[in-house]
């Protein structure tokens, strides 16, 4: 009997030690992260987060393999995906979002905060204290967190400084009103330059026209596009006339922007070149522009981007006219990354995330790309215009309206500034559109027409 139990225990014993060996052996779980991550983005995944989270969660018991997907096309095609990935069950583990989506998309069912996904237990994750409040909402709606922010950026005007000396204006050079900037592009084109000024317009642009274009503007002319106060849509305003008369006078009056770079499918692009090439003085657009686009090796890379390029803050239409009685104006915005709530791996997904948002992660990303990160304890070092930009320029920012309409009534701000740059309608008659349409998104009782008052 006792040689039988001493049998029974030395089996039971190498089946633990067995079970044991295949734990410790286990397959790692792969955990894809899909966005349009390009660049130092995209480097960032590949030669920081992948090594340095692999290594991390491995110690921890939880075996992964990166596989981080780059997008290669635009990011409203990108948006799109991200809508029919998610609607069908389908996408990466980990998903970078826009974080105007995120409103949209818990409307439609898309998403879920991380907490349901993950557990309630990512809310103690340690790397909450070093995020704003106002940096978590950037992926958060209605007191619900759905993802991290990458960080957050600010609006200028970026500015050629060998054309303006080329044309005999004087650099640094901050212009004070909208007529400041205008004269500034009636010199350069008397100079020569082909297309002095670009202003994002029309809908081949998306969200890029809406931010850096048409918002720009009408908080320079002293108003937003909603007004979080009475928690109404403004859809006539002195404002919005004097923003389409902005549009009219750059493209079609005084042909000082290329109405064919507002148009064109790759309208921004064609911008971005002729940047690049010389061929425009003014861009309006943010600090993005500066750290990806035109940074030496980036798409229309610029080996001396240092030496001829610099910017100006975007003034109000006349001093002390812009939102909230500012001088100058500028919006942010931010990207981020969620977990999609189909994942098959939430524990491994949230281990990846949280440490992608890591101080360590994070000063990595900072070596390869300089920018405004989401937490306080990762700041802007290594390039002096980003530091300026975090200092001078963000502190005078605002937000879009984190709401479920806001997407669809952007694209009818961006409808409408394309009715007027093509000549498809006055100012007058492209905001009368406007109005209606975006009456008809959000019900009557939620907009005000500021004429009538």
């Amino acid at each position: 009997m006792l040689h039988k139990t001493l049998r029974i225990t030395a089996v039971c014993l190498l089946l633990v030690l067995f079970s044991g060996a295949l734990v410790s052996a286990q397959e790692p779980v792969e955990i894809t992260i899909t966005g349009t991550a390009t660049g130092a983005g995209f480097d960032w995944l590949n030669t920081v987060v992948k090594p340095t989270c692999e290594a991390q969660l491995s110690d921890a018991g939880m075996p992964v393999t990166i596989t981080p997907i780059e997008w290669v096309g635009s990011g409203e095609d990108f948006r799109q995906q991200v809508v029919l990935d998610l609607g069908v069950g389908q996408g990466g583990d980990i998903l970078n979002v826009d974080g105007f989506w995120i409103p949209e998309f818990v409307e439609a069912g898309l998403v879920k905060p991380l907490r349901e996904i993950a557990g309630d237990e990512v809310m103690d994750w340690d790397g909450w204290v070093q995020i704003p409040a106002g940096l978590q909402a950037i992926l958060g709606f209605e007191g619900e967190i759905y993802g991290i922010a990458s960080g957050t950026d600010a609006r200028v005007i970026w500015y050629r400084t060998d054309l303006f000396e080329q044309a005999g204006i004087e650099v640094p050079w901050t212009p004070a009103s909208w007529e400041d900037v205008l004269d500034a592009a009636r010199t350069l084109k008397e100079a020569g330059v082909e297309w002095p000024l670009q202003l994002n317009a029309g809908t081949a642009m998306g969200e890029a026209t809406t931010m850096q274009g048409y918002l720009m503007a009408l908080l320079g002319a002293g108003q937003h596009i909603y007004d979080f106060e009475t928690g109404k849509w403004i859809v006539k305003s002195q404002a919005i006339l004097d923003t389409l008369n902005l549009y009219n006078t750059i493209y079609n009056e005084e042909q000082l922007g290329s109405q064919r770079f507002q148009l064109a499918q790759n309208g921004r692009d064609l911008s971005f070149e002729s940047f690049s090439q010389g061929n425009t003085a003014m861009l309006v657009e943010g600090d993005y522009f500066w750290r990806s686009v035109v940074v030496p090796g980036g798409n229309f890379g610029m080996d001396n981007r240092d030496d001829v390029v610099s910017f100006a803050p975007m003034p109000a239409e006349e001093p002390g006219m812009g939102y909230n009685g500012q001088d100058f104006v500028t919006i942010s915005g931010g990207t981020g990354y969620i977990l999609n709530p189909n994942t098959e791996h939430p524990a491994e997904a949230w281990g990846v995330l949280s440490c992608m948002f890591s101080k360590e992660s994070l000063e990595g990303f900072n070596g390869l790309q300089p920018r405004i990160r989401a937490r306080t304890d990762v700041p802007v070092t290594g390039d002096e215009t980003m530091s300026l930009i975090a200092s001078d320029v963000l502190p005078l920012t605002t937000i879009r309206p984190p709401l479920p309409a806001y997407n669809r009534v952007s694209t009818e701000a961006q409808l409408m500034t394309e009715r007027v740059v093509s000549g498809e309608m006055s100012p007058e008659d492209a905001m009368d559109a406007y109005a209606t349409a975006v009456i008809e998104i959000v019900g009557e009782e939620n907009t005000v027409n500021l004429l009538d008052s």
